[in-house]
């Protein structure tokens, strides 16, 4: 296909698949965190340096391009594995051996893991030792016996592994799962951490998982909204909530952490961000406590701020009480999930917060205000580019979580001295 051809196709600025194409026969699917710009991005000089002369090759045999735009750029990445398994294009193959590409496998297990694993792990020496295998699902006679004995499903492949790990990041926000990761741990923490006591939930987080790999969003999204309606009517409200929320974080997935270029804080307007901010406060560490303020779209969301009675702090242990109000926080992905956390402090408190998010396998930035004496702002620590861009929310954020950490603390330490 030549460029000329290129400046009469009408390409979206939206994320999704696109297929090279001869005549009939498709070469090569791939996705695409803005389709204009990376179909565009074939048609280069630097072409031959940039992808090698296999896919110069196939843009120069195509004779048409072909797209279909997803909501999100994770949808994409699925979809686009879906694709490749289902028609297993000769330039997607030709591109990187079949064996080395990754899957998503629903193990066979009374407790369902979810794991990510290389195609050549995943089947038995037979296959180890041709030259190529071919993945066409889990319910063909061909993989049967490997799907029944330790795999439920088989998802794939996934040609990008970065990618697909911060793919499973967005969907365990949503869904929590257990991987190998998790039985490492002491189990029955790690499930009260992460709210994954066994239980009939979580058989419903692993069937939701599987109908997305399906690309059954819009099902998952169907019976959520049955779920929630059910819910209300039986005035149970908070499963409810529960499964608004979900319906919510899936309908606005954020996926940023898929774009190519990674985090950048330009790509998201300041009415699109959430920002939580945590302070605590006591008194000589008698009647802790800790908060959470919110803004969103660009203002304060009081409706969503949060108070926690710190439990496991006896002493003046600011560093201590906010490790264990953001573990409790994080353990409710139903609220969403912010793009910025904010702290009050300075290093040790931005070491504590990365060490939780790192604990729960979140990538969410975090930014700390440095008080003076006078407990005013003097400076912001962390990213840079965000504190330019969201300096004035950050600065009303922990202004905000102060005062109503301040508000919480008297009104609990006065409830006290009555009793």
């Amino acid at each position: 296909m030549k460029s000329q051809q290129l400046k009469k196709l009408k390409l979206p600025k939206t994320p999704g698949v696109y297929f090279f194409r001869k005549g009939k026969d498709i070469l090569y699917i791939g996705k695409a965190t803005t389709l204009s710009d990376r179909i565009k991005s074939y048609f280069g000089k630097d072409l031959i340096a940039t992808r090698g002369p296999h896919i110069l090759d196939m843009v120069t045999l195509s004779n048409s391009i072909k797209w279909q735009s997803t909501n999100s750029v994770l949808e994409a990445l699925i979809f686009e594995a879906n694709l490749i398994k289902k028609y297993q294009p000769k330039y997607n193959t030709k591109e990187k051996d079949n064996k080395s590409f990754n899957y998503v496998c629903i193990t066979n297990e009374k407790l369902p893991k979810i794991l990510v694993i290389r195609g050549r792990n995943i089947f038995s020496q037979q296959y180890a030792n041709s030259s190529r295998f071919t993945l066409k699902g889990s319910d063909t006679t061909e993989n049967s016996h490997i799907v029944s004995k330790k795999y439920l499903n088989i998802f794939g492949p996934f040609p990008n592994s970065a990618q697909l790990k911060d793919a499973m990041t967005i969907i365990r926000r949503i869904f929590p799962y257990i991987d190998n990761d998790s039985m490492k741990k002491n189990n029955r923490e790690f499930y009260k951490q992460v709210g994954l006591i066994p239980t009939g939930e979580y058989k419903e987080n692993i069937k939701n998982i599987k109908l997305l790999f399906q690309g059954k969003k819009k099902s998952i999204v169907r019976n959520l909204r049955r779920e929630m309606m059910a819910f209300a009517k039986n005035k149970e409200f908070e499963k409810a909530g529960v499964a608004k929320r979900k319906i919510f974080a899936l309908e606005h997935i954020n996926d940023v952490a898929l774009i190519k270029d990674d985090f950048l804080a330009s790509h998201i307007p300041a009415s699109l961000f959430r920002i939580e901010s945590y302070d605590i406060a006591h008194m000589g560490g008698s009647n802790m406590v800790g908060v959470m303020t919110v803004i969103e779209n660009g203002t304060l969301a009081n409706s969503e701020y949060k108070k926690f009675i710190v439990r496991t702090q006896n002493k003046s242990n600011d560093t201590g009480a906010l490790e264990e109000v953001l573990s409790r926080r994080l353990r409710h992905i139903e609220w969403g999930l912010p793009n910025l956390i904010v702290v009050d402090g300075s290093t040790a408190q931005i070491n504590v917060a990365k060490s939780v998010l790192s604990r729960y396998q979140f990538k969410i930035p975090v930014v700390s205000v440095v008080k003076d004496e006078r407990h005013k702002a003097r400076a912001i620590m962390g990213d840079e580019t965000l504190i330019k861009q969201y300096k004035k929310e950050i600065l009303l954020s922990n202004s905000e979580a102060h005062r109503f950490a301040i508000a919480f603390h008297k009104k609990r330490r006065n409830k006290n001295f009555l009793v």
